[in-house]
């Protein structure tokens, strides 16, 4: 693959991207199978999420992607950082359940963990993580410094699953967070995102020298290319965040149809 100045761009594999995730997706098929032969078969859907997963991640960090969006163009950038940190969370945390997490969950330490999960911590979380690693400062680190790289793409991740599996309920949460409480709490990550991507979207001028001096490439301009991104962050934020919504809206439907029928059930029929 070429850029438009003819520089190849190349697959990277690392092995110190790629062993984590050949690593979990093993833990995760010993997991299937020992419950397999247990008598209680994981659902196919839930296996194919999670190795889609994996799959997305790995074309995040080793497809041509990384090269471009680092060195070149920021609306490549992110989107590799939605794939890391919204599509590739929520494809696992939709393969996954309480029993497959139990050896996990078991572990000494990590129930003092589940406070993330928390939906008042979880939300401001999330957000936090997403606006803080785009401030310029700590942008530009992260293109500068493997390290911080490293870590940024490690919080977008773990933060993107902590909200999605509170989104979809994967640990029991407060009694009180009810299915119309998640789809406002969905509501709430769709209109941080909107507004983060909108700052892209009607900024006038660009916010990251590493940009602003890349190499022109395909002849867009470093505000065009920002501009861009904030694009790609819109429309990818509302296309997975309404769909999760309606989905929402129809199981508070049929929560709220069950409750009706078990009240005329219990309410004593008069004249009988």
């Amino acid at each position: 693959m070429l850029t438009a100045a003819g520089t190849p761009v190349v697959w990277s594999f690392e092995p110190y991207q790629l062993v984590p995730i050949l690593v979990a997706g093993a833990l995760y098929a010993r997991r299937v199978w020992a419950i397999r032969r247990r008598g209680r078969p994981v659902p196919t859907w839930k296996v194919a999420c999670f190795g889609a997963g994996l799959a997305v991640l790995v074309l995040a960090l080793v497809s041509p992607i990384d090269e471009l969006g680092e060195e070149r163009l920021f609306w490549v950038h992110m989107g590799q950082h939605v794939l890391i940190g919204d599509i590739a969370p929520f494809l696992v945390v939709l393969g996954l359940s309480g029993p497959l997490l139990r050896p996990v969950l078991a572990l000494r330490g990590v129930y003092r963990l589940r406070v993330v999960t928390n939906p008042l911590v979880a939300l401001p979380l999330w957000a936090a993580d997403l606006a803080v690693w785009h401030v310029p400062r700590l942008y530009d680190a992260a293109l500068a410094h493997a390290g911080v790289h490293a870590l940024q793409h490690s919080l977008f991740f773990a933060c993107g699953a902590i909200a999605w599996a509170v989104v979809f309920e994967l640990l029991p949460g407060p009694r009180w967070f009810t299915t119309a409480r998640r789809a406002l709490f969905l509501v709430g990550m769709w209109f941080f995102s909107l507004g983060l991507s909108s700052v892209f979207l009607w900024s006038g001028h660009a916010f990251y020298p590493p940009y602003a001096h890349a190499p022109r490439t395909w002849g867009m301009s470093a505000l065009a290319d920002q501009r861009l991104g904030g694009g790609v962050m819109l429309l990818e934020g509302s296309f997975i965040m309404l769909g999760v919504l309606i989905w929402l809206g129809v199981r508070w439907f049929a929560e709220a149809e069950a409750r009706q029928q078990l009240r005329e059930a219990l309410t004593p029929q008069r004249g009988v």
